[in-house]
């Protein structure tokens, strides 16, 4: 490793261990777990953009492999982003809500279990913790630190058992995040013929327009998601590209194949 690689590493090393320090103070901790965990977007945003990018390029490529106008591009792809946007917001939205509705029904279960069977509830956070390693002695004291409080015992069996996160989800940020991502990311590959059918000016291959932005959009979001989740950004990116572009290519066939018979 040259010398100047070797101390940009180790400068980098040096803030992050700063960093890491100034997060881990007992203040930073208690103030950080009084938040309480959160639920990212990121899932909802990819799923909107992604399917946003296909359904919209799907119309755009349908029509150019049938060789209708223009304006039919425009016509079906408004309707898509905003039909098909509102549809997977709604579908992400009573998703969402009926996983709530499932946490709640657990959550009324495991209090009437708690009250009927003790006992039995009991034996369950002692299998559950049973596999932390934990000596006889200490094992029983948990489980009696855990059960000793209702709302934590019924929060630990939420977790360990019925596989629930502590963290909560929106319904309605869930939704909004899918409509914002599927309508804006969406609207790239339609953006050109957009742009053609404006007063006084002629975009020359809308449809190669299209289909280079529609690329550029299917690696931006890989690229994005890739630097959001710490992992590598050309990797996602690819990833991302390879899986739109398969989708978006058998679009475009279906539509060839399809304006044959037109």
């Amino acid at each position: 490793m040259r010398p100047d690689a070797f101390m940009n590493t180790r400068r980098r090393h040096t803030v992050a261990t700063g960093r890491f320090e100034d997060e881990h103070t007992p203040d930073a901790i208690r103030a950080r777990l009084a938040r309480g965990p959160t639920r990212s977007t990121l899932r909802d945003f990819v799923y909107g953009a992604i399917d946003g990018i296909v359904t919209t390029f799907a119309v755009v490529a349908g029509v150019a492999g049938a060789g209708l106008e223009t304006r039919v591009v425009l016509i079906l792809g408004a309707a898509n982003l905003a039909a098909d946007g509102f549809s997977m917001a709604t579908s992400n939205f009573l998703g969402a809500k009926s996983d709530e509705q499932r946490r709640q029904r657990i959550r009324r279960q495991e209090e009437q279990h708690i009250a009927v069977v003790p006992a039995g509830e009991r034996e369950e956070v002692r299998q559950i913790l049973t596999g932390w390693g934990l000596d006889k002695e200490l094992l029983e004291g948990v489980v009696d630190a855990v059960t000793r409080d209702p709302d934590r015992w019924i929060r630990l069996m939420m977790q360990l058992e019925h596989g629930f996160s502590p963290s909560r989800v929106s319904p309605a940020r869930a939704a909004l995040t899918t409509f914002v991502a599927f309508v804006t990311v969406g609207f790239v590959p339609l953006a050109p013929f957009v742009i053609d059918a404006l007063p006084h000016v002629t975009v020359t291959s809308a449809f190669g327009w299209s289909t280079a932005m529609t690329g550029i959009a299917f690696l931006a979001v890989g690229v994005g998601k890739g630097i959001v989740v710490a992992q590598s950004w050309w990797r996602s990116g690819l990833e991302t590209l390879l899986i739109g572009g398969a989708a978006a290519t058998l679009a475009y066939a279906v539509g060839t194949g399809l304006g044959a018979f037109a």
